[in-house]
């Protein structure tokens, strides 16, 4: 009796590998760069030291903040397409997929940015929605740096339970709501005294954004 051999289809992860390598490089040398901030940075959940410390919206564009944005997008891509993967949505070893989410990521980030910095001028609200901006971004980079090891794991894993990604999110969500807190909380006086105009700028580009992505997801996955 002649066996039949079938090829067997491997699926390619040495893309991911490689990436999950850059990056934990990146937060290695941002760490040794930057030992003080970094070691203020990873106590963010436990204490608002750092955000008080480096309230200065001229952090907005340093070394610091940028190596960590581009961990940032690499960790929240990876995440999102693990979680369509855990969902049956896509394959978790797609590297254009992967590469089609990082962009849009990166996209949709500086659009909102470039956004909020005309409305800001617009408002008249320039140095409040700089310094606010920076607060999220701090906390936004948080999450990204948070959930990239976690990520790591859950891509070489083969059965993800549904309930991990729904954890993970709703962890992040309770973080996000947090920063809020913590943004309002510092610069109240400045909310206050200005609080029609940022309430109108918080309806129109904290909620709608995110609500129409979620309304537009859900509607193409229908």
């Amino acid at each position: 009796m002649i066996e039949q051999l079938h090829p067997r289809i491997l699926e390619n992860k040495d893309w991911a590998t490689l990436l999950f390598v850059v990056t934990f490089a990146v937060v290695a040398m941002t760490k040794s760069a930057y030992e003080t901030r970094f070691s203020e940075f990873s106590k963010l959940i436990f204490s608002d030291k750092y955000a008080k410390i480096y309230r200065d919206n001229n952090n907005l564009k340093s070394s610091f903040t940028i190596g960590l944005f581009f961990v940032q997008i690499i960790s929240f891509a990876f995440f999102i397409q693990l979680t369509m993967h855990t969902f049956g949505y896509a394959s978790k070893t797609d590297w254009i997929l992967f590469i089609q989410i990082a962009t849009f990521l990166l996209y949709f980030i500086l659009a909102k940015y470039l956004i909020e910095k005309i409305v800001a001028t617009s408002f008249n609200i320039d140095e409040f929605a700089d310094l606010f901006n920076l607060q999220k971004v701090t906390y936004r980079t948080y999450i990204g740096v948070l959930i990239l090891p976690i990520n790591a794991v859950l891509f070489y894993y083969e059965n993800i339970p549904k309930v991990i990604p729904l954890a993970i999110i709703g962890i992040s969500l309770c973080i996000s709501l947090y920063s809020y807190f913590i943004s309002i909380k510092t610069y109240q006086n400045a909310i206050f005294s200005k609080l029609f105009y940022f309430i109108l700028y918080l309806c129109a580009l904290e909620i709608a954004p995110y609500y129409f992505l979620y309304y537009w997801i859900t509607k193409g996955s229908a």
